[in-house]
C-alpha cells in the first residue's frame, strides 16, 4: 500500500519513526514534509497532503501535528478529503469502517506503540459499505458541492 504522510514541526520526530515502521511493514511512503523541527505552518502541509490524495498519488494519508486538531481541520478544507482526528485504534477503525476516511490525523501526545496500533487499525479495516454509511457520506459530499 502507498501511504502519504506529513507533519508540522511538532510532529516531525513521530513522522520519521512512523515512516520507518510503515516501510518495515512493506508499505511505500511518500513524505510531504516537514523535514525538521523548525517551526512551520501546518496548513501548508495539510493542503499538500489532501491535494496529492485527490490526485491519486497514494492510497491513504497520515497527518501529524501537536494535537492533531489543526492539521485535521486544514486537511478537511480540501474538497474530497475525509480526515478523521483519531486518538486510539477503535476510532481509527471506525473512521475507515463508518466514514470511509482517507486521511487520519494524529497528535504527538502518543507514544510510538499507540501510534502503530492506530495506523495498523486504519490501514487494516475497509469501509463497511453499509447503506446507512453510504447515505451519510453522500450527504457530506452533496453539502460540500454547495
Amino acid at each position: 500500500m502507498k501511504i502519504g504522510i506529513t507533519a508540522d514541526h511538532r510532529g516531525y520526530n513521530l513522522k520519521e519513526k512512523l515512516i520507518k515502521y510503515l516501510e518495515k511493514k512493506g508499505h511505500e511512503t511518500i513524505d510531504y514534509g516537514t523535514n525538521s523541527t523548525e517551526s512551520v505552518d501546518y496548513p501548508d502541509f495539510a493542503f499538500k497532503l489532501g491535494e496529492e490524495y485527490i490526485n491519486k498519488s497514494f492510497d491513504y494519508g497520515i497527518a501529524i501535528c501537536g494535537n492533531g486538531i489543526g492539521i485535521s481541520i486544514a486537511c478537511n478544507k480540501v474538497k474530497g478529503i475525509r480526515c478523521a482526528k483519531v486518538d486510539n485504534d477503535k476510532e481509527a477503525r471506525s473512521a475507515r469502517e463508518h466514514n470511509d476516511a482517507n486521511i487520519i490525523a494524529i497528535g504527538t501526545d502518543k507514544n510510538i506503540f499507540e501510534v502503530k496500533d492506530i495506523v495498523d487499525a486504519f490501514l487494516s479495516f475497509p469501509f463497511s459499505g453499509e447503506e446507512r454509511h453510504i447515505r451519510r457520506i453522500k450527504k457530506i459530499e452533496e453539502y460540500e458541492k454547495k
